[in-house]
């Protein structure tokens, strides 16, 4: 990384010498630096509206850049370690969206584990790949589904020569690690190319003592969730390629879905936060680090509750653990996450990352204060002596793992029928149903319907968990495939 050029944030550079001129906006956006809409202005600020503009020469254009963001983009992937960054204003849902897109057509095999976050999902709709699930490791204990073994990983490439590409979680969003190095040189011998999905994974590229991270072990994409850990705004994030990815290609692959009207409040955002990484974020993390082992220590002396960490480490199904996640098991205190979520939100205004039915998590990153990880530990105490009771003994949504029947693109554009949740056992399903947070899919389109997993869904739904993805907002009724019995 050169440092000398991580001190400048070139689009921030423009968007402030264009504020200079005081230029008379016969552009859009509408509301003309603010003054159309002044209660918009009041709620965000002149200096917000204020660099709400169009893309205009001495701004560049996300969709083709040629200047400052060009440079920016060249000055994040030297923060990244990667042979070209693209700067993305749709979310990783589109960075992950644009590595599948990328490296399937339809029919093509795509391998990946089960848990993974639904924009994967989606992507194999758009394009038609074909989903390959490695087998999975359900933890005994906490009840998740851990990391891509290296042995299962071989078993399916020996099972499908055919296919493409491998999907790895890095971590997932339980902090668990695979054997990241290992699993990509085993896909690249077989000549996959290998995505890494790294929506959690930011730190992993600037802190000292965490998993390796994508680039470093040679993957060929990797989405990068920016606004989670590294401080951009909500909906900014990174896409990485390695040498041997086309970079021409990949860029017309993200304009195929992404927007021709990038926000300059997004770009900016992502400028000043690698900027920020680049230059300070080996300290930040490094206080994260300490913050987030300092509260799982104390979560776990409360007792009942298991902030699982390192501990899990095997080798194997847990290669490593990304120390930054905050996890607890709620199940001792005989309540679910969503239950703990839910309480600590309406009593304690606590807000955390997620809550499912087995798992709370705190996200602890670069803006936290001790004082806050003292207030989550005490309010963890407090609910276990207010509201503990006898344990449930229902397993939990990210351990199902369902059939295949048919692929997400033909289940989605097929013909339905809608049908009372209990009596779809036996049917394949033809959308997703899903918790959010984490976004993980119960079922996806093209999955077989079992007892089990109507069992998740209504108990998932009892307790309170969002449920998404359904065209009934109420989850009463799915959509299954009409006359097809799985």
């Amino acid at each position: 990384m050169d440092m000398e050029k991580q001190k400048s944030a070139p689009i921030c550079e423009a968007l402030e010498r264009f504020k200079k001129k005081r230029v008379v906006p016969f552009d859009v956006p509408g509301h003309k630096r603010g003054r159309g809409n002044p209660e918009l202005t009041t709620l965000l600020g002149q200096q917000c509206v204020g660099i709400d503009v169009n893309s205009m020469k001495p701004l560049d254009n996300l969709c083709n850049p040629v200047s400052v963001i060009a440079e920016a983009e060249e000055l994040m992937a030297d923060a990244f370690g990667a042979a070209h960054a693209f700067l993305m204003v749709g979310g990783t849902t589109s960075a992950v969206q644009t590595m599948v897109l990328t490296v399937c057509k339809a029919g093509d095999k795509i391998i990946l584990p089960r848990n993974v976050h639904k924009s994967v999902i989606n992507a194999m709709i758009l394009c038609g790949a074909v989903p390959i699930y490695v087998k999975p490791t359900i933890h005994p204990v906490i009840g998740v589904a851990l990391g891509m073994e290296v042995e299962a990983l071989k078993e399916a490439i020996a099972e499908n020569p055919d296919a493409k590409a491998v999907l790895i979680n890095n971590p997932t969003y339980y902090g668990i690690c695979s054997n990241l190095k290992e699993l990509t040189t085993v896909a690249h011998s077989a000549g996959l190319k290998v995505l890494c999905d790294e929506a959690h994974g930011t730190q992993l590229y600037f802190a000292d003592g965490l998993p390796m991270a994508g680039m470093k072990a040679g993957v060929d994409m990797a989405a990068i969730s920016m606004h989670k850990s590294g401080g951009s705004l909500t909906q900014s994030s990174v896409l990485l390629i390695g040498p041997d990815m086309d970079k021409g290609h990949v860029r017309q692959i993200i304009n195929l879905t992404q927007t021709t009207s990038a926000s300059y409040l997004l770009l900016s955002s992502l400028d000043l936060s690698r900027r920020n990484l680049s230059l300070r974020g080996k300290q930040s993390f490094a206080k994260v680090i300490e913050m987030s082992e300092y509260a799982r220590n104390e979560i776990n002396s409360i007792g009942d509750y298991y902030a699982y960490g390192r501990e899990l480490i095997d080798g194997n199904s847990v290669f490593d653990f990304d120390v930054t996640k905050l996890c607890i098991f709620t199940k001792p205190i005989g309540l679910t996450g969503i239950e703990v979520y839910d309480l600590l939100r309406d009593e304690y205004d606590i807000q955390m990352e997620f809550g499912d039915l087995g798992t709370i998590m705190a996200y602890i990153s670069i803006g936290d204060r001790m004082q806050d990880i003292e207030r989550l530990v005490g309010a963890l105490a407090d609910i276990k002596r207010l509201y503990k009771k006898e344990g449930e003994t229902l397993a939990y949504v990210d351990a199902v793992i369902p059939k295949v029947i048919c692929s997400p693109q033909e289940s989605f554009y097929a013909v339905k029928e809608s049908l009372p949740i209990e009596k779809t056992a036996g049917r394949v399903c033809g959308e997703s149903v899903m918790c959010y947070p984490p976004g993980i899919p119960i079922l996806s389109p093209g999955e077989k319907i079992t007892d089990e997993i109507i069992g998740h869904i209504l108990y998932a739904k009892e307790k309170g968990c969002s449920l998404q993805g359904t065209a009934d907002p109420e989850v009463k009724e799915l959509r299954v495939l009409e006359g097809i019995r799985a």
